[in-house]
């Protein structure tokens, strides 16, 4: 994993078990909390798995009784950088155990206009790592509420990321409460823990008592050995590529783009951070 230029101080900050105790719990403290009993996971049925291909998984939300928010670089395959076909994708709600509350294939999916795939992840993609699918049928079950949204997470903001990972891949895990280290040329450096099946996983904010996406985890890094999450703001974006849809656009492809590094903080003091893709 890539390290950290310069070191910087993480704060660990409190985690709870459901939606509406992680806003009113806010002094308890736990790195990662399973979602996967009924009682555990209410209130987050509209996270999903979203398998790609059968080659392969992220994590999605639903935003829209029909539309699921998530990571760019999901619908590319790794190896060949084509665009994964989209009738091969598959939206598993809720999923634990076994058992989703719903199960949708996709019918259509936009990516970033600007997003252009590449095996090493820069800037210039996490900035615009985000896609927008369109389920076959929308999800109309009581259980499962799409989540709003919210454009402009600040510095210090306290977040929280629900997931699936590589060994938790049958139930979604809540990440602690964790926070915006920085946010700089529209990309959020969270000192959230993501791993592998991270990627295109919801990044909550909970002010007001109700969870709403903030962001999408696009790629992790390290800062002095601590792991950090990294992923976009939402501004303008996601309404762009509702617009996309609503304009008939469907899978489309991307070119490759070249590394970079990025620096989190403000002021004098500064740390720049490598990174690295959440769902590699």
């Amino acid at each position: 994993m890539f390290r950290a230029i310069a070191a910087i101080c993480l704060a660990v900050l409190p985690a709870a078990a459901s939606a509406q105790g992680l806003a009113d719990n806010m002094s308890r403290h736990g790195a990662l909390t399973s979602l996967e009993t009924g009682d555990q996971g209410r209130g987050w049925e509209a996270v999903g798995r979203l398998d790609i291909g059968g080659k392969g998984f992220c994590t999605g939300a639903l935003v829209a009784d029909n539309l699921v928010l998530t990571a760019a670089h999901c619908l590319f395959d790794k190896r060949t950088g084509t665009r994964v076909r989209t009738e091969g994708i598959e939206f598993l709600a809720g999923m634990r155990n076994g058992r989703a509350a719903a199960y949708r294939n996709v019918r259509r999916a936009v990516v970033h206009p600007d997003y252009r795939y590449s095996a090493q992840v820069s800037t210039g993609n996490v900035q615009v790592d985000m896609a927008l699918l369109e389920l076959d049928m929308p999800i109309r079950n009581t259980t499962v509420v799409p989540f709003d949204t919210e454009s402009q997470p600040q510095r210090g903001d306290r977040v929280g990321v629900v997931s699936y990972a590589h060994d938790r891949m049958d139930a979604p895990s809540l990440q602690e409460i964790c926070g915006v280290m920085g946010v700089q040329d529209g990309i959020l450096v969270m000192s959230c823990d993501v791993d592998f099946g991270s990627s295109g996983a919801p990044v909550f904010t909970f002010d007001g008592g109700a969870p709403r996406i903030v962001s999408v985890v696009s790629a992790k890094a390290e800062v002095d050995g601590k792991r950090v999450a990294l992923g976009m703001q939402l501004t303008g974006a996601l309404d762009l590529l509702k617009a996309e849809l609503d304009h008939g656009a469907g899978p489309d492809g991307g070119a490759a783009s070249a590394g970079a590094r990025i620096r989190v903080g403000t002021g004098g003091a500064r740390t720049t951070a490598k990174f690295l893709r959440a769902g590699e």
